[in-house]
């Protein structure tokens, strides 16, 4: 009976040692548990962002991610960035080997928290200092830039937020005139006819400020100014009164930025032109009696946007 006791007393306490040895390792394992996923890690561990991932890491920029932020970040898919090297006629070398390439990274991540119930239209200021412009389309899409979607929204990270995009977005490095020169001059040329007349007119200055301004233009092609020539029987813009000219002008500048997300069917939209209004016909995309042309909307400039329009607007 005696040994027996001893043995009781001895597996008692062996099983209490035990017991706290396992109480003591739970402790330490709570005091050593890993802390929640940041940005970089949320977005190494999703096989739609690889592409990403890596330019952060060459950028190095991971570091800063990590940081304790908080941060929202608008990440492309690897998708969206195979679709702007195809556009743009880039590999993924000359990509990830770009110069500027934390500069491209920095522009779609925003220095502070925004969910998606935060994200509202208007100019968002981003990690380069540079601003992009979000846009509400009629039927609640979310557009950056005028030809970026947000796909998917509210991606969690321990120090941010990812929301998910389907294009990469970059900041404009041209205002509205050098935009239509650049294109006046091109192998296909579009707005030789819109310079001279922005030229005669005195106006080229007026569009050709940085992002505290804020225009809409709708440029007329070529062909609509050739088409209004043959209207007025004239043989070009030299013909034209200067001051009729100058209102023709003024009449396609709307001193806001709207992409064609913005746009309202039945809005009537001020013009520079005092007391004049331009109209909006979505279903039949149209601006009063011009149309325009889908492949050439959402133009972004430093100073603006810019859509083609088939048509010279002509003032009441």
């Amino acid at each position: 009976m005696k040994n027996l006791k001893l043995n009781s007393t001895k597996y008692f306490t062996l099983a209490l040692a035990l017991t706290m040895l396992l109480g003591f390792s739970s402790c330490e394992d709570d005091d050593t548990m890993p802390e929640a996923d940041d940005i970089v890690d949320v977005l190494e561990d999703d096989s739609n962002f690889t592409t990403l991932s890596a330019a952060i890491g060459v950028a190095g920029l991971d570091g800063a991610l990590r940081g304790t932020g908080p941060f929202t970040i608008f990440a492309p898919t690897d998708a969206a960035f195979g679709d702007f090297l195809v556009d743009n006629s880039l590999t993924a070398n000359d990509l990830l080997g770009n110069a500027d390439l934390a500069d491209i990274l920095s522009y779609h991540v925003v220095a502070a928290d925004v969910p998606s119930s935060a994200v509202a239209a208007g100019p968002v200021t981003s990690l380069t200092g540079d601003k992009f412009y979000v846009s509400v389309d009629p039927n609640g899409g979310i557009w950056i830039n005028g030809n970026t979607m947000i796909t998917a929204v509210d991606k969690m990270a321990s120090n941010g937020v990812i929301h998910t995009l389907d294009y990469v977005i970059t900041a404009p490095t041209m205002n509205i005139a050098e935009i239509a020169i650049q294109s006046s001059t091109s192998s296909t040329p579009q707005f030789t006819q819109l310079v001279a007349a922005l030229s005669r007119a005195g106006l080229v200055d007026a569009v050709s400020g940085g992002d505290t301004d804020n225009l809409t233009v709708f440029a007329p092609t070529d062909a609509a100014f050739q088409n209004l020539y043959t209207d007025l029987g004239v043989n070009g813009v030299d013909e034209i009164d200067v001051d009729l000219l100058r209102n023709v002008l003024l009449y396609h500048v709307v001193p806001a930025r709207a992409f064609s997300q913005d746009l309202r069917d039945g809005a009537s939209l001020p013009s520079l032109l005092t007391g004049q209004t331009l109209s909006v016909d979505l279903p039949g995309l149209m601006i009063n009696e011009s149309s325009l042309v889908p492949s050439l909307l959402n133009i972004h400039a430093t100073n603006g946007v810019i859509h083609v329009i088939d048509k010279v607007l002509l003032p009441a």
